[in-house]
């Protein structure tokens, strides 16, 4: 793999090589995944989920080649037809070698759907596409799991951001899948979700399909001292280093949320400084805000007024245990309690606040600091 000149990586997942720990994590979802049981893997975004799933079927393709590993994030998609679709571009035809004839097998396996593939022409890998008349998805998902079931091949398969299912307009989605793969005795499911209280529900509810079904597994922030040192190993490179001090600090401002605590690291690599102090994090901090602050201006508008006021209030505070205490209201001057709760839901809905265990704060840790400066 091509060496980066940056080794701090903000998107996608470049090797394990730049990949900081989670070895403990690392092993627990092969391991259940080898023992047949399906994972749920729940944590805030940005925590680094995706690239602990690609990191886990990275090592599971160079130590059991004969598994095949898929990565769907259905995020962006809208309805069952668009996770259908995206399903069957991530699976269909790499469960068989690329040649004509095999290519041919699966046309016909899917031919009510007029199927059309296309070759990487670097990798020469097939992607397969299905025209999916409308009322046909539900079909369509059940012969996407029927061929995969049929080829007898071990698969793992990573669905990222699976609450999204039940914001389509298409009912029954969660028992509907539940009713197919309980009978895929070849293929283990990933379910990550960002969404902590609603993916929990979805596996934890005694009236919901999910019930029990799968080994829950909560991503924590990476252990300080741990992520100081894997830092350090490239700052030494450059004949410096990250101070425990100076480390704690940017960890502790970032709530440990890896892709913030990187993209400060990313910028502090690029600088030319021997040494790394605390103010230099808070000037990068700042160019970062103000790079952002069109978005942030944008985002701002959206809200309501008492939208606004709570989101605030929270970037204010950091981490609030409590919103909807009358301290909490009182020293912030907000409205009633019905009105902070609405408001409150509506930002969580639209992810701009988020809730963990141990509280709710602005999910954009960025955005936090610019309202922090910008609001009343």
């Amino acid at each position: 793999m091509m060496k980066l000149n940056n080794p701090f990586v903000t998107y996608g997942y470049k090797g394990p090589e730049y990949f900081c720990n989670r070895e403990q994590e690392t092993q627990d979802i092969i391991t259940a995944l080898n023992n047949e049981r399906n994972i749920t893997l729940v944590a805030p975004r940005r925590m680094g989920k995706t690239g602990l799933i690609h990191h886990v079927f990275n090592r599971i393709e160079h130590t059991q080649p004969e598994v095949r590993c898929f990565y769907v994030d259905i995020f962006p998609t809208k309805n069952l037809q668009q996770m259908v679709q995206a399903m069957a571009k991530a699976i269909l035809g790499k469960l068989d070698t690329p040649t004509q004839n095999a290519m041919r097998k699966v046309t016909q396996f899917f031919s009510h759907f007029r199927p059309s593939v296309t070759y990487d022409v670097i990798t020469g890998m097939p992607t397969v596409s299905l025209d999916i008349a409308p009322n046909e998805e539900r079909n369509t998902l059940k012969q996407i799991f029927d061929y995969m079931k049929q080829s007898e091949i071990r698969c793992y398969m990573a669905i990222d951001e699976f609450q999204q299912i039940l914001n389509y307009s298409d009912k029954g989605i969660e028992a509907l899948f539940r009713s197919y793969i309980q009978f895929l005795p070849n293929v283990y499911f990933i379910f990550a979700g960002s969404q902590h209280h609603v993916i929990e529900q979805m596996f934890t509810s005694a009236n919901r399909p999910f019930f029990q079904s799968t080994q829950m597994m909560h991503l924590k922030p990476l252990e300080e001292s741990k992520y100081r040192k894997f830092a350090n190993v490239f700052f030494a490179a450059q004949e410096r280093q990250i101070s425990a001090k100076a480390f704690h600090q940017l960890y502790q401002n970032m709530h440990g949320l890896t892709w913030y605590v990187h993209i400060v690291l990313n910028r502090l690599y690029q600088e030319p400084a021997k040494s790394i102090t605390k103010n230099q994090i808070t000037q990068i901090i700042n160019q970062l805000t103000e790079e952002q602050e069109p978005v942030f201006q944008n985002y701002y508008q959206t809200f309501t007024v008492n939208q606004a006021l709570v989101a605030a209030a929270i970037a204010r505070e950091g981490l609030v245990e409590k919103p909807l205490s009358n301290d909490f209201i009182t020293r912030n001057r907000l409205p009633s309690p019905s009105s902070v709760q609405a408001a409150l839901e509506k930002l969580e809905t639209n992810q701009f606040i988020t809730r963990s265990s141990q509280g709710y704060y602005v999910y954009d840790y960025f955005f936090a600091q610019w309202l922090r400066k910008n609001s009343m």
